[in-house]
């Protein structure tokens, strides 16, 4: 998942679609969105696919992306629990930047 994540263009791909939402976006859109040409945007979708961080789903003659938020959210429950050696209190203060967190707290 990192290293899906360490591409810059798949990372601004992946924000986007962070952004949109569990309905996520068409190909196309997302590729208009990033001024990048669909067959690259495909390849990094794809590899952010593979790595579990998005999922697809086709409806017509249309793909849509969409962010994992269920494994994107383990992962970094994951990160947090490592860095913090056990010690989830060390990173509490990291919790509330996300504002969806907050919402659920």
């Amino acid at each position: 998942m990192l290293a899906a994540l360490a591409q810059p263009r798949r990372l601004e791909a992946f924000r986007e679609l962070v952004r949109a939402g569990p309905g996520g976006l068409a190909a196309g859109a997302l590729a208009a969105r990033l001024a990048t040409p669909p067959s690259t945007l495909s390849t990094h979708l794809r590899m952010l696919e593979t790595a579990g961080l998005v999922r697809s789903r086709r409806a017509g003659r249309h793909i849509f992306y969409a962010v994992s938020f269920e494994a994107t959210r383990a992962f970094f429950s994951f990160l947090l629990e490592d860095c913090c050696g056990g010690r989830p209190e060390i990173c509490a203060h990291l919790r509330p930047a996300c504002p969806q967190t907050e919402a659920a707290a």
